[in-house]
């Protein structure tokens, strides 16, 4: 996972953060794996009933096959299933394909984190999308 770190983002979770996460009793994280290769992941931090994706990472060479979609859409799933109100994220506001997907998804924009993202400084737009209780 720290190597995937290291590839997806210019600011890569530290070994320490990441065990930190996998050891929280609040984080929930997905694995996309091809054979023993960890091809993409998903995470999200809930809180009572609400859930804060941290992340979203596939290998650059496996994008486009639909990898983060499956993840996605198996996260909202367990999502409803737990009885969360809602998902939500922060996306860099340059990345179209991912807004675009997220949209897809379910997520709606509902804010905009000014500077939030460092090398590059940039903007993060906030997409959440919520569940109606049955």
């Amino acid at each position: 996972m720290e190597e995937l770190e290291r590839i997806c983002f210019s600011m890569p979770w530290s070994a320490e953060m990441i065990r930190s996460e996998l050891e929280n009793p609040s984080c929930l994280y997905l694995a996309a794996l091809e054979g023993d290769t960890l091809v993409g992941y998903i995470g999200v931090q809930t809180v009572l009933d609400e859930g804060y994706i941290n992340n979203v990472a596939v290998r650059p060479e496996y994008r486009r096959r639909g990898i983060a979609s499956a993840l996605i859409s198996l996260l909202i799933e367990q999502a409803r299933e737990i009885g969360l109100a809602f998902l939500t994220l922060e996306v860099r506001a340059s990345n179209d394909a991912a807004i675009t997907l997220y949209e897809k998804l379910g997520f709606s924009p509902v804010g905009r984190r000014r500077n939030y993202y460092e090398k590059p400084r940039e903007d993060a737009i906030l997409m959440t999308i919520f569940f109606t209780k049955e």
